[in-house]
């Protein structure tokens, strides 16, 4: 079922990452061995991208646990990443060319679907669209 064929079924995924460094290759690893078969190489590597964002995101800026939970089905990959934190700066911040850091978001903002914030919390998700048809769509539009 390799190169992006529809899955037969929904896969879900959930686990927590530890507050170390090697946090973001863990979640890269486990989101990996869940979509490796399901999804085409390029989309697969933006989630994998996405996610490495994320994970640093709340590794360097929330204390607490960081859980993720990953979702895919026909239409879509879908992952949430949560630490304990109280709020999150959704405002994506503008830097020069030459900056180090702080350009996460940003990628986040390029490359997801959609993705967003559950207001008052670090519970970031985003969600990455499968190309294709959606559910009660036609593959080709009726010209008629």
């Amino acid at each position: 079922m390799s190169g992006g064929a529809p899955t037969p079924a929904d896969i879900d995924l959930e686990f927590e990452l530890p507050r170390a460094a090697c946090a973001a290759g863990e979640a890269r690893h486990a989101l990996r061995r869940l979509c490796a078969d399901a999804l085409d190489a390029e989309m697969l590597t933006d989630a994998e991208l996405l996610l490495s964002e994320v994970v640093t995101n709340a590794l360097r800026h929330g204390p607490g646990s960081i859980r993720v939970r990953a979702h895919l089905d026909q239409e879509q990959l879908f992952v949430e990443v949560i630490d304990q934190g109280s709020g999150f700066e959704r405002e994506l911040r503008r830097r020069d060319f030459d900056a180090v850091g702080g350009w996460g978001l940003g990628i986040v903002e390029d490359l997801a679907s959609r993705w967003g914030v559950h207001e008052g919390t670090t519970h970031v998700w985003f969600e990455l669209e499968r190309p294709g048809p959606r559910l009660g769509e036609s593959a080709a539009p009726d010209l008629d």
